[in-house]
């Protein structure tokens, strides 16, 4: 009599998982075709993808040599053979700017990635432990205090020209926005009833904040990212132009446009090229979180079904 028992058991268990893969299968295609049904989402995927490609195969798109020198070929205007022009050394700007690319790229990440990481920490933190939310707020509301560019000017300024610095000091400085956001949404499941309830029971804080509270927080944390790459990108060809972000000669938006200060009258295509890519990159990010925004916010989701 056990046998029968067995085999309806399992022949459940079955259809169980199948329906939970076939749940799983339409959330995809439902994430999707919202995705795609998405103008602003579409388009700044797309730009944003066509960065990212040109960043990866810079050394196949370049013409030339982004750090050869030719004097004899000094501030050509843009023809066939130099297609974006040249700079004051014979540079080919094209070159330049398609390998200024990967450094906008990798800083962009970089950037995100830790800011994230920290932001992420650092919000939760606060929010589950209320001892801790006033004094971790007020660090990072000093830190917004100051424009973020003089405070990533004066950062640089302690550690000195470098890529990496680049990132630590932008990093340092986009964290207390994440760690904001972050915050704002842990504190709404925070007061959910079965949070207490798990604290009540004697619920892990560790499995408490990484298991109930961060998955819900993913959605702004997202959002937030795709801004904070748009400014990272703008802030590292500040810090170039301003001369204290990538050192020479290493190829960046930034240090391309101070090139070009002293020398706009004569060789505008070193300012127009490389300020077109940065103009294109930050309006896809910006098209890409708005998008996003549209998707994943619940309040946008019902006004759009209704």
């Amino acid at each position: 009599m056990q046998v029968p028992y067995q085999k309806s058991t399992a022949a459940l268990a079955l259809s169980t998982d199948l329906a939970k893969k076939n749940k799983q299968v339409e959330r995809r295609k439902l994430v999707l075709r919202r995705f795609f049904s998405n103008r602003l989402a579409v388009s700044g995927s797309v730009i944003v993808v066509l960065f990212l490609i040109i960043a990866i195969f810079a050394p196949l798109l370049a013409t030339h040599d982004p750090l050869e020198m030719k004097v004899q070929d000094r501030l050509q205007k843009p023809s066939s053979q130099h297609l974006f022009g040249t700079d004051e050394f014979g540079r080919d700007v094209y070159s330049r700017v398609i390998y200024g690319s990967q450094i906008s790229m990798l800083v962009g990440f970089s950037v995100v990635i830790l800011s994230c990481a920290v932001g992420l920490v650092l919000g939760l933190t606060a929010a589950y432990y209320r001892s801790l939310d006033n004094l971790l707020m007020r660090i990072c509301d000093g830190f917004m205090a100051f424009p973020a560019i003089l405070l990533a000017i004066a950062i640089m300024a302690a550690l000195g020209p470098r890529l990496e610095n680049v990132v630590i000091s932008l990093a340092i400085v986009y964290t207390p926005s994440i760690a904001r956001a972050v915050r704002s949404a842990a504190i709404v499941v925070r007061e959910q009833t079965y949070i207490e309830a798990i604290r009540a029971l004697g619920g892990k804080a560790s499995r408490t904040i990484w298991r109930h509270m961060a998955p819900n927080c993913l959605s702004p944390l997202i959002i937030q990212a795709t801004f904070i790459f748009a400014y990272a990108v703008i802030a590292e060809a500040s810090l170039s132009f301003l001369g204290v972000g990538t050192p020479p000669p290493d190829p960046s938006w930034g240090n391309i446009l101070n090139d070009s200060r002293i020398l706009i009258r004569q060789a505008w295509w070193m300012m127009v090229f490389p300020g077109i890519a940065i103009m294109a990159t930050v309006l896809g990010l910006n098209l890409l979180g708005d998008g996003l925004r549209d998707l994943l916010d619940p309040r946008t989701n019902k006004s759009n079904k209704k």
